[in-house]
């Protein structure tokens, strides 16, 4: 019988082992703080108290059969799923392991080509081949949205051999695919629904918001707790449900790439912060949708500044949108979102969620206030009347067209390689990522082939000075490509992919 939602097993047996002044004689070394007493004098002894590691009354992470087990099927119970594995490692293993649970080396696995950079780890960790949906593109914005269905049945009937399709609920800027008829489709092919849901954690606790994963009747989502649910910053969920997966799968799989010794404050955070969304969550969201709907309307006359909202949904592939992300666009200010973040960091002392060449994202959550939300409409209103109105685009907002694949993502990422400078890699295949982070949507992956499109894209984002990862080289002067492609026969029909 599943416990009340108002109990937290993880953090109620880590408040007995302090309380019972049990001597420790095991790992962590620092001793519950008294090895680290600088870090303990900053952030509290009752943080080093509850640092501690699978010991009598705590369970074992890997095969937990008493309290993580109970606080478990308690998160289960919460999100809607038969199943939930507590996630330590971030979303980006809960991801890694929806994928390798459910491709073999060879399987395809249809995907959005807007999916994060852990996405294309997973493909490359279970030698999967990616089958690419281009999403819809909103020009203004210059960002990837939604997919839709029809796209979706247009790549099952071409690939009807595919083991599994991926759907990020929402994306990073909050657009929501028709998920529920997505399931639908895939399911009446026989393909299972794997869901990144890293900004979804608080779908299900409110009916305004798009629809969770779970739901939806997704088959596995991994989910960011600590995003906008509550948690600490690296702690996730990652959900199951039966019928296109098999959970023992999913649980060897998570076991391989899991870490044993797990951070207990990790693990009581998401306790606690599933027992408040379970008991409160709508009066959470709510407030939060209404903090959100506040800050949309004091900047929705303010001159220069043009928001993402509902206008940009249609029947296809963006059927709704997450309304506590606040999405600023300051094309008609003259300043690339990247500017604004850093001249409201500088200036104003508020840091962004993210910034690309056209958008700057603010996120409204459960930890905000009135007081909070007023500092950013002012500072927003401020910089609108330090800007003249000169409706300058700096850079064409367009997104370069998707790169040819050539090998798969495995069989490159393992060749043998070469460093070339990024200038002269026209019509090299990549054997690295390209990537703004954030978001971690890889602009190249490992595999496709270099167009001249794609290295003046990347070099705009270098001259405005946006965070570029993926590469050995941190400067991105020089990309690793593939040595000898012709060496390494594959057959080219596999990598077919979606367009339109």
């Amino acid at each position: 019988m599943i416990a009340s939602q108002e109990e937290t097993p993880i953090f109620r047996a880590l408040k007995k082992y302090v309380a019972d002044s049990v001597l420790p004689f095991h790992v962590p070394g620092h001793k519950q703080g008294r090895g680290l007493p600088e870090f303990t004098q900053f952030v509290g002894q009752n943080v080093m108290n509850i640092d501690l590691t699978a010991v009598e009354g705590l369970d074992n992470i890997c095969n937990p059969i008493s309290t993580i087990k109970k606080a478990e099927e308690l998160a289960a119970a919460a999100w809607g799923a038969d199943y939930a594995h507590f996630l330590v490692n971030g979303t980006t293993s809960g991801i890694q392991t929806m994928i390798m649970s459910v491709c073999a080396p060879g399987d395809e696995l249809i995907l959005p080509r807007n999916a994060h950079k852990s996405a294309t780890g997973g493909i490359i960790l279970s030698g999967a081949r990616p089958v690419y949906i281009e999403p819809d593109i909103d020009d203004y914005f210059g960002i990837a949205m939604g997919i839709s269905v029809e796209k979706v049945v247009r790549a099952l009937q071409q690939h009807p051999r595919a083991k599994a399709i991926f759907v990020i609920n929402p994306t990073y800027y909050g657009v929501a695919s028709p998920l529920a008829d997505i399931v639908r489709v895939a399911h009446a092919h026989g393909v299972a629904v794997i869901v990144d849901e890293a900004h979804g954690a608080h779908l299900r606790f409110h009916p305004a918001l798009p629809q969770s994963g779970a739901e939806a009747g997704a088959d596995i989502i991994a989910t960011s707790v600590h995003k906008l649910g509550g948690s600490l910053t690296q702690s996730s969920l990652l959900l199951v449900n039966e019928g296109f997966v098999d959970p023992k799968r999913v649980k060897t799989v998570l076991n391989l790439t899991q870490t044993t010794s797990p951070s207990y404050i990790l693990l009581a955070s998401l306790d606690v912060a599933r027992k408040q969304l379970a008991t409160r969550g709508y009066q959470l969201v709510d407030r939060t949708l209404q903090l959100a709907s506040w800050i949309r309307q004091q900047l929705s006359e303010v001159p220069g500044i043009t928001l993402l909202d509902e206008t940009v949904l249609n029947d296809e592939g963006s059927m709704a949108l997450d309304p506590i992300k606040i999405l600023v666009n300051t094309r008609e200010l003259g300043i690339s979102g990247h500017e604004l973040e850093r001249y409201l960091r500088v200036h104003y002392n508020i840091q962004a969620e993210l910034s690309d060449l056209y958008n700057t994202l603010f996120l409204v959550t459960i930890g905000d206030d009135e007081q909070t939300v007023q500092t950013l409409v002012d500072a927003l209103k401020a910089v609108s009347k330090e800007r003249e109105q000169c409706n300058i685009v700096k850079y064409p907002t367009y997104l370069p067209e998707l790169p040819e694949l050539v090998l798969s993502p495995k069989e490159a990422f393992y060749s043998e390689t070469r460093l070339v400078s990024i200038d002269k890699a026209e019509g090299e295949i990549s054997a690295e990522m390209v990537m703004a982070y954030p978001p971690g949507i890889p602009l190249i992956c490992p595999g496709e082939r270099f167009t001249r499109e794609i290295i003046d894209y990347i070099n705009i984002l270098k001259k405005e000075q946006l965070n570029l990862q993926g590469t050995e080289d941190l400067t991105v002067t020089k990309i690793k490509v593939v040595k000898n492609p012709a060496q390494i026969s594959l057959p080219q029909e596999s990598f077919a992919r979606v367009v339109g």
